[in-house]
Parts: C-alpha cells; structure tokens; sequence
C-alpha cells in the first residue's frame, strides 16, 4: 500500500465528493473507481486464506433508566471518578462491588440507574448508549452516555467463560441472557470474569445530535452501516473501505468508514460493524460473527 495519500489532492477529492449528493448510485460509483484505487487487506501472519478475517458488530443500547436508585432501578452507571489515577489499574468489577474504598471513590458520581446488571455490561461492553431518564420530577427525556474512561483491566469475554465451563453452547447475548435467566444466582459471579469496567460521560441528545451515533474514537459521529471499528495499526482512522462478508446473520457488499477502535479489535482483517440503536440492531450485534474480506481504497 502507499504510505500516504498527496493531501492536496485529497482534500481536492473531499471538495469533489460533496458534488455527488443527489446524484444516481451509478456516476457516484464511477466517480469513486476513478479517484481510487483498492487494495486488499491481508495478514502479515501467512495462512491458507491471509485475505479472510473476522466481521462483528456492535450497537449503542436504548435503555429505561432513573435518577435515583428505586426498585427495579438499582443498578448504577458512574462517570469517572476523581481519583482513577491514583492506581493503575484501578479496582476491579469486583473489588468495586465489594470494597469500601471503590464504593466511596464512586459515591456522587452516579449518571443514573437500570434495571439489569446484564443491560450493563452490555453498556460497557459497547462503550455507549442512550438512556430514557425518569427525572426526581417525573419527567422523561433521552440522554447519551459516552465512554469516559476505564479501570485499566484487561477485558475478558464473559461468553468464552461460559463456553469453557461448558455451561451453554450459545455464547452470544441471547443466549448468555437465557443462560441467566435459569441460573439468577450465578449472575454476579459472571459479571466478575470481565474486569473491566467502564466510566460514562453524560451528553445532551438535542435537535440534530439525536439523529447521530455515537462519536468513535476518531472523534465524530458513527454512521449505522456505514462505520467500522478496526485496528488503526493496520488501517488508519478515515479510511475508505469496502468490505464484503456472506454468512448466516447478514450479507455485506458495501462502502464503510473506519472511525472507531475497540480493545477486542486487533489485526489487520478485523472490523466491528457499527449496527446503529435499538434492539434491532442489538439483534444482530448480539449473533454477527463471520468471515469477511477488506480493500482499503487510497486515491490514485
């Protein structure tokens, strides 16, 4: 691949593209197979299929929440404590449930409460989400919760737990819920094979931000469908990418963004898929794990 792209030719491109908006599918195709040029992602690691990777995906969660702690709202989400830096890491899922002095670090810093303790890792595990608040006065509005910051533990996949245990055969969040939901008890138990946990920020979903996605670590919005999360290692931050990827959830042929990363993102033909909101996209977030393929297109 080129090390880089002439920038100004480039930001002559970025002028250009803006000339498309409402033109047919068409010359917008033809338009980007002169200006580029694909070149194909592959592993370094040399393999019988160095092409072939890892496609899943990932979504921001809709869910009901509180201010204050009440019944059937008891689980809380915290923003970033004042002394995270103190210690590296900082406490563990566990030690914050159990220990004093992580308790009192976290007390005042609760954003707002849910109802399930599985909701929440799957909070953190996604690193955002948008939250119906109940307000001490009674009344409802949507919030954002952004990621802030973590506790510095490595993270663990409470699915693989379950599969090594030979507790379940259904290691996606369907199937660890339904596991849960015959096993309450053990609940806390799994909570704690993932150390790490996550810190929120709390945004205002106003006017135009609330038709946006969450911003990815490049630093503006996602798109559903139309943003990646990758290794930025092996592909930058911006990149053009077309992916393509068959299996049984979802068929993908189609231009996509890489605007995010994720700790469990690494290697070159890795992408996370930015599903969108709700539970339809948590659906397929939830179940997306197959082989997909990658051109990174540079301009010529």
């Amino acid at each position: 691949m080129r090390s880089s792209p002439n920038l100004p030719h480039s930001q002559q491109l970025c002028a250009n593209v803006k000339r498309l908006e409402g033109q047919t599918s068409e010359a917008q195709r033809n338009w980007l197979m002169q200006n580029f040029q694909p070149y194909r992602v592959e592993s370094l690691n040399a393999s019988a299929a160095p092409a072939n990777g890892l496609l899943t995906a990932y979504f921001e969660p809709v869910l009901e929440a509180s201010r204050s702690a009440k019944p059937g709202f008891s689980v809380p989400l915290y923003g970033v404590p004042a002394n995270l830096k103190s210690r590296s890491p900082w406490y563990s899922r566990e030690e914050i449930s159990k220990l004093p002095a992580a308790q009192a670090a976290l007390k005042g810093k609760e954003i707002a409460y849910i109802a399930n303790p599985v909701d929440a890792m799957v909070l953190h595990i996604q690193g955002s989400g948008r939250l119906w608040v109940t307000q001490n006065d009674g009344s409802r509005k949507q919030i954002r919760l952004a990621f802030a910051g973590t506790n510095d533990h490595p993270y663990q996949s409470i699915g693989r737990w379950l599969l090594g245990q030979n507790l379940t055969k259904d290691a996606t969040w369907p199937g660890i819920k339904s596991w849960l939901a015959q096993n309450p008890q053990r609940t806390q138990e799994l909570m704690w094979r993932n150390p790490r946990f996550i810190f929120f920020k709390e945004e205002a979903l106003t006017g135009p931000d609330a038709l946006l996605g969450p911003k990815g670590a490049m630093g503006v919005p996602l798109t559903s469908g139309r943003s990646i999360a990758v290794d930025p290692g092996s592909i930058p931050y911006g990149s053009a990418v077309w992916l393509s990827s068959s299996g049984p959830q979802v068929s993908l042929n189609r231009l996509v963004f890489a605007q995010d990363t994720g700790s469990a993102i690494l290697g070159a033909v890795r992408a996370d898929y930015f599903a969108g909101s709700g539970d339809a996209a948590g659906e397929l977030a939830g179940r997306l794990k197959q082989d997909m393929r990658a051109w990174v297109l540079l301009p010529r």
